[in-house]
């Protein structure tokens, strides 16, 4: 009889120790990461500019000459460079440069375009900052208007959940706009 007592009230004294939900605390993923120094790259090709040491370089799958990603290992990220020469071609280029951020509106919450203008590095052009679950976070075109085209993106490796990666796209965000700054044609 005592042990049947005993199974009969084991459950409930299991189920009394229980402590009572409680909701959680708001909470956002508090991702830091390091310092950005930057340090100029020359590749052999007709532009040269200074890139995040964090970042390491890699040629493009396609094994263009002058394409080439820079790899955010820790991120899960890559900026994908682009260069084209202008050969009488500068509208189609422009045209194809300013649909490529607009590819992304279906999810896209929202996509802003800053004018960039250097007279004396000789560079014009656009970035694009896109917010929401798009595939591309930034994306930017640069130009001297008469000989070189160069545009970039960035992309994450994962599907895309922006509250997730808003603190590596900051980031790259940053490291872009510091590349458009200190790019170069050679």
């Amino acid at each position: 009889m005592k042990l049947k007592n005993v199974i009969l009230i084991f459950p409930f004294l299991l189920w009394a120790c229980a402590d009572d939900p409680q909701p959680k605390p708001r909470a956002f993923l508090a991702l830091e990461y390091p310092e950005a120094e930057y340090s100029r790259v020359d590749i052999g090709c007709p532009y040269s500019f200074e890139k995040n040491e964090l970042a390491a370089i890699s040629p493009s799958l396609t094994n263009t000459p002058c394409w080439i990603n820079l790899d955010y290992g820790s991120m899960n990220a890559a900026i994908y460079l682009t260069y084209q020469q202008v050969h009488n071609n500068l509208d189609s280029l422009l045209r194809d440069a300013q649909k490529l951020p607009l590819q992304h509106t279906i999810k896209a919450d929202a996509i802003e375009g800053d004018v960039y203008t250097n007279d004396v590095r000789n560079t014009y052009g656009m970035f694009y900052e896109i917010s929401g679950d798009a595939a591309s976070q930034a994306q930017f075109y640069l130009t001297d208007s008469t000989e070189h085209f160069l545009t970039g993106s960035v992309y994450f490796n994962s599907l895309p959940n922006y509250d997730s990666i808003v603190p590596a796209a900051d980031y790259i965000e940053r490291d872009m706009r510091h590349l458009m700054e200190s790019l170069s044609w050679e």
